[in-house]
């Protein structure tokens, strides 16, 4: 049996936890918490494993410990992260691999999303109409519908009752909840859009996390690259923050709508409930209306 213990880093995580508890944000087709009971699941399969939410094991951790003949604890960064109940003082310790990593800031989120999804399999409920080609594998869940025209390269997991297409670019590893909307010409590369997220026209979302219920007026470009090259950098209760990626889009939280033409340049944050005006450019975090 897992026990998962949260954090007390949601702040940390906002705007994706401004309206939900992180163990509820979606990712990888499911949630963080159904993510982590995946990875976790082999290991507390005959046993009392207890971890905490804000670490997520690789799968070469998880296969090192699973047949554990003794009680082990697992430690990360000098931090206690996952540990099994019995006999705790006869515990063997074991050090986290360079592959797994704490869940502290947003962008944490999108390489959960990527290593998470990166063993899935086909699975088609929905419908994928002719001249789609999909390049890679999809998951594509009941009520959805793929039109002409639409190019998938990579993972692409899309939810239930999703309309994609026609004339989209989904590629790298790609997560859509239910009910999304990806219209004519819009491309998104590894990004993760939450339920009813709506992309109807002309945009580019890349290495980005949308919140539900937001809606990308025509011609939005979520800018996910630094012309100079180097990883991008966030702000963090007034303090830059490396991020450790070269490509990182926008963090979006629930219900935001951009207005036409509206550009948001890399790494930048916006808080629920902001509306930009068509023609907007978003060059520093936003918590409300410009």
């Amino acid at each position: 049996m897992l026990t998962l213990v949260e954090s007390g880093n949601a702040r940390l995580l906002e705007p994706l936890t401004c309206r939900r508890s992180a163990l509820e944000i979606e990712v990888a087709g499911s949630t963080l918490r159904g993510a982590l009971e995946q990875r976790w699941r082999e290991v507390s399969a005959n046993r009392n494993l207890t971890a905490v939410s804000d670490f997520w094991p690789s799968r070469t951790l998880t296969d090192m410990v699973k047949d554990a003949e003794s009680p082990f604890i697992v430690f990360c960064e000098d931090r206690k992260v996952a540990w099994t109940t019995e006999n705790l003082p006869e515990a063997l310790p074991v050090e986290a691999d360079k592959a797994s990593f704490p869940i502290l800031y947003p962008w944490h989120i999108l390489a959960v999303n990527e290593d998470a999804l990166s063993d899935v399999r086909e699975k088609i409920d929905g419908c994928v109409r002719e001249r789609v080609t999909v390049d890679g594998t999809l998951v594509l869940g009941e009520g959805s519908v793929i039109l002409p025209g639409v190019y998938i390269e990579g993972i692409a997991v899309i939810g239930k009752n999703c309309k994609v297409g026609p004339n989209c670019y989904i590629r790298g590893t790609t997560c859509l909840a239910d009910d999304c909307h990806v219209g004519q010409a819009v491309e998104i590369k590894n990004s993760i859009l939450m339920t009813k997220v709506a992309a109807g026209h002309l945009s580019y979302i890349g290495d980005s996390i949308i919140c539900p219920k937001t809606n990308f007026g025509a011609g939005t470009i979520l800018s996910n690259f630094r012309h100079d090259g180097k990883n991008h950098r966030s702000m963090v209760d007034g303090v830059l923050v490396d991020t450790g990626r070269r490509k990182l889009g926008a963090i979006i939280g629930d219900n935001v709508h951009t207005g036409i033409h509206s550009s948001v340049y890399p790494g930048r944050k916006i808080w629920p409930d902001v509306c930009l005006r068509p023609g907007a450019i978003v060059q520093k975090d936003l918590k409300e209306n410009p």
